[in-house]
């Protein structure tokens, strides 16, 4: 199971579990957050950020039976990180959404919220998220390193460029970018600047690189 920090989303990015891939809920989140697709994540669902994630709920896991509530068991014994538990709310598993309020909310200390369909949960995360994006911004809104994040990230042929890094992807090429902020100052970082970043095997690699 994952616990917090060991995922890490980058600024204002959504990362999502490999199965939501094609489905509606994904299809309507691209365009409006930045969503990558991630295997291994367990449990959850989406990261909101390297301490949120959501756990879904659809109406057919709530008609199908309790597995869904063994899987919130399982999340909140296993898992560091603050989980917002998303509901399908319809007219088929209105029946169910008492207990299953009284099961996340008073025995496991979690956040609900209710939704009538899928279109409606991705622009519940998109709010969630761009609300992140703005409290980040006003606290980094001092620093002027962190100020960077806050405005555009780099060019598409740059990120390109810096995922052909051995041991760089996406998520990688990201979040090195959101630090170093060019080319340039990414093949002048020393292994320890880039350790903090990326860990110590992948910065060893780009240092070689």
């Amino acid at each position: 199971p994952v616990t917090a920090g060991s995922i890490v989303v980058p600024y204002g990015h959504v990362i999502g579990n490999e199965k939501w891939r094609g489905s509606e809920i994904a299809q309507r989140l691209q365009g409006k957050i930045r969503l990558m697709f991630e295997d291994g994540l367990g449990l959850v669902d989406f990261h909101l950020s390297n301490r949120t994630c959501i756990l879904y709920i659809s109406e057919a896991d709530l008609v199908a039976g309790d597995e869904f509530k063994r899987r919130l068991v399982r999340f909140r014994n296993a898992s560091s990180l603050g989980g917002i538990v998303i509901v399908e709310k319809t007219r088929i598993s209105d029946q169910y959404f008492l207990a299953v309020q009284k099961l996340v909310v008073l025995e496991l200390g979690m956040v609900l919220l209710p939704v009538a369909n899928q279109g409606e949960a991705s622009q519940l995360i998109t709010q969630l998220v761009s609300s992140y994006v703005r409290e980040q911004c006003k606290d980094h809104n001092s620093n002027p390193f962190l100020r960077k994040q806050c405005s555009q990230l780099a060019e598409p042929s740059v990120f390109r460029t810096v995922q052909q890094i051995p041991g760089v992807g996406k998520t990688k090429a990201l979040l090195l970018l959101q630090q170093f902020g060019s080319i340039h100052r990414l093949c002048n970082a020393s292994v320890k600047e880039l350790e903090l970043v990326v860990g110590q095997t992948v910065a060893q690699q780009i240092h070689t690189f």
